[in-house]
């Protein structure tokens, strides 16, 4: 098969899995099954309950999951990269947002726990100052918060004030 026949018949498969996957996720779709289902019902008496009777619903549903498997999984996988994408774009915009994380989809499982570690420590030291908002990498939250330590000194009752500002009331 020639490679510009190949990609002609991959085109017209992509967008016929995506009209499939399209209609169905309609009410159209969801009523047209349950009518194949009641008329399934209704020849029953019919056809006496036979046993082909029932392997024509049986055979005829897994046939319909067996295809739908990969039409939900195309349109899944379809989707999460375009939200990688998406967020790739972010991150690369983003002055400050660290570069590392443009496709971590694609880093080793351990590697993403030593990631969602350094990010709890972010969120525990956010957490610390009040605000989830504040920092925008490990790195640079680590900074801060030594820079805030060493400008807070502790004052009576185990709260933190700012070095330099006295209670006016001359307490220490």
């Amino acid at each position: 098969m020639s490679k510009r026949r190949a990609s002609r018949i991959n085109r017209g498969l992509e967008r016929l899995s995506e009209a499939v996957t399209r209609w169905s996720g309609t009410s159209t779709a969801f009523v047209s099954a349950l009518a194949l289902i009641v008329l399934w019902l209704v020849t029953g008496p019919l056809f006496h309950f036979s046993d082909t009777w029932q392997l024509v619903i049986n055979t005829t549903t897994t046939v319909v999951t067996f295809l739908m498997v990969f039409l939900i999984q195309r349109a899944q996988t379809k989707s999460v990269n375009a939200t990688f994408i998406k967020l790739n774009e972010l991150i690369a915009s983003i002055d400050g947002a660290s570069n590392r994380l443009i496709e971590a989809e694609d880093l080793p499982e351990v590697e993403l726990e030593v990631l969602r570690r350094h990010f709890r420590q972010l969120v525990e030291m956010a957490q610390k100052d009040g605000s989830l908002t504040r920092s925008h990498s490990v790195e640079e939250a680590t900074e801060r918060h030594r820079a805030k330590s060493s400008r807070r000194r502790s004052v009576p009752g185990g709260r933190t004030q700012p070095a330099g500002r006295r209670r006016r009331n001359g307490a220490g």
